[in-house]
């Protein structure tokens, strides 16, 4: 079911909650799922479809330079998952959830009627879609990952789990965002997912999508991601394309090329000069590399 809706973005605090019909773009529109859930989306272009999956602290405005870049290609589908921006708390449906997202985007491809399509993931996001991919591998015809975020298990053996000096710096992150010195936890997420200072100097609109979503934080550290493994990432079967920073901190380096060995029709691009925002900051560059991998499919 679509719904399109008129306004333009805005601001919201923890302690403030805005009507989302007010804020959102006029071609904002509505997929409700089998479960009763609905997530809004923004769709530009025909063509093959390309799905785009956020990370962390976004929504769908964090595919704005995909969709304006890609959209002469392929029809370009990027939605907010559930419990994130424009969703109101009243609104909001199921549990938050790697796992319930992952089920999530499945039955939202089937209430776009689409057989398959190709899958872009982000971050956290980068987790959710290398998971779809794996346990749904009818649904994904390509599957590209930027920075796949999540902890790597290289042996099976091994704790489940990021660095403690990672988790401890996220954990302040989420108790500042819960007392409501949003700016200061955010800053700090952002930092140690990018670089020193990236919070500061990023653009406004990432700010503003930043501290609109800021309450889904502490949420997702009460849900941490699952490791990538060898064996399991054998279940991976279309072409996948891993994309890493060269300024990327080193976990989603180390997770990139893990992943770049572990699946058997896997190639790696390096992006020179890139951190972890890679898609917008360096824009061109990042839709030139989705282009060309997914054409070459």
């Amino acid at each position: 079911m679509r719904q399109s809706v008129i306004s333009a973005t805005g601001v919201i605090s923890v302690n403030q909650r805005i009507d989302p019909s007010l804020l959102a773009p006029p071609d904002l529109s509505f997929a409700t799922l089998d479960s009763g859930v609905v997530l809004p989306y923004l769709e530009r272009g025909m063509g093959e479809p390309l799905l785009f999956v956020h990370g962390s602290l976004c929504d769908y405005r964090y595919w704005e330079p995909q969709l304006d870049g890609l959209a002469d290609d392929f029809r370009c589908i990027a939605p907010s998952l559930s419990h994130y921006w424009p969703a109101a708390d009243a609104c909001i449906q199921g549990e938050f959830g790697w796992e319930s997202h992952l089920h999530e985007l499945a039955d939202f491809i089937a209430a776009m009627g689409l057989e398959s399509v190709h899958l872009v993931g982000h971050s956290r996001g980068g987790s959710i879609a290398y998971h779809l991919a794996r346990r749904y591998p009818r649904l994904v015809r390509s599957l590209v990952l930027a920075d796949p975020g999540g902890p790597l298990r290289r042996v099976e053996d091994d704790a489940d789990v990021l660095p403690p000096a990672t988790n401890a710096l996220r954990t302040r992150a989420a108790d500042l965002i819960e007392r409501g010195d949003l700016e200061q936890g955010l800053e700090l997420f952002v930092d140690s997912v990018s670089m020193p200072g990236a919070w500061r100097k990023s653009p406004h609109a990432f700010r503003e999508m930043a501290i609109a979503n800021a309450t889904t934080l502490p949420k997702q550290l009460l849900d941490p991601l699952p490791a990538y493994m060898r064996s399991p990432a054998a279940d991976v079967k279309c072409r996948t394309l891993l994309i890493d920073g060269q300024r990327s901190p080193l976990m989603f380096r180390n997770n990139a090329e893990a992943l770049d060995e572990w699946i058997d029709f896997a190639q790696r691009v390096t992006m020179k000069g890139a951190s972890h925002g890679m898609n917008a900051t360096h824009a061109d560059l990042f839709n030139t590399h989705v282009r060309n991998f997914i054409t070459q499919s």
